[in-house]
């Protein structure tokens, strides 16, 4: 556990001495918060004491912004060729690829953490449905699960960070859309089969206040599974 937290935060430390970091999370906030208070569905236009909006808006911009943040994960290792060197200190692939996984989860907790204070000024305006506040942050960091595991995977996969941010991104419209789509446009078992796979399904069972089992063993199994493949194909690499 030492050495999966030394990396992850040795990680967190090279996304802020970039503007990466800084400029995503700016971008973020930015929008969600010009959406959630200002322009179009928000909160006083809407005048129901809810962070629905909030919640879309964070939906699609992870959706965006976790490919970018994914993407040098392992690949900027290999580009810079620095991994062999990482792997020869007393790490193991799972050390490596958990610690890299947990830096980006890490810095989607810094990202969410200003938007707390949506939350409070909320509480401030009226009552509020605290349980499924919580919940929807849940749902976010859930969904972040996934995006980041299947960002790493793409970057085990392609030596160039764009090519893997782009493969992610390409993974993602999957889970992200078209399953939900298929299953709109199928009845019986395939409409079940693609309802299930889809992401927003199960977003949307968990923001509407119901936290169900097969839901977090969807967003649980399809990260271990990416984490699974991506340190296969890191020790297959390095043999």
């Amino acid at each position: 556990m030492k050495q999966i937290l030394h990396i992850a935060l040795r990680e967190l430390n090279t996304f802020f001495d970039s503007l990466t970091a800084y400029v995503l999370i700016l971008i973020f906030l930015g929008f969600s918060g010009f959406f959630t208070w200002i322009y179009g569905a928000d909160i006083f236009f809407v005048g129901q004491a809810n962070l629905n909006t909030f919640f879309t808006v964070a939906y699609w911009s992870l959706f965006v912004f976790i490919p970018v943040l994914t993407m040098k994960s392992i690949a900027g290792e290999l580009k810079a060729g620095t991994l062999e060197l990482l792997l020869t200190k007393p790490v193991s692939d799972w050390h490596l690829i958990l610690g890299k996984f947990l830096s980006t989860f890490f810095l989607i907790v810094i990202a969410l953490a200003p938007t707390v204070l949506y939350y409070f000024t909320l509480w401030a305006i009226g009552p509020v449905d605290h349980s499924a506040i919580l919940l929807g942050y849940i749902g976010l960091l859930l969904m972040s699960m996934v995006y980041i595991s299947i960002g790493i995977l793409t970057s085990c996969i392609a030596s160039n960070p764009i090519i893997a941010s782009l493969s992610a991104l390409s993974i993602g419209i999957f889970f992200h859309i078209i399953f939900d789509v298929l299953a709109s446009n199928f009845v019986g078992f395939f409409g079940g089969f693609f309802s299930y796979l889809s992401l927003s399904t199960h977003f949307e069972s968990i923001t509407r206040g119901v936290v169900d089992t097969k839901d977090l063993i969807y967003f649980f199994s399809i990260s271990f599974f990416c984490l699974f493949c991506s340190k296969t194909i890191l020790s297959n690499r390095n043999l």
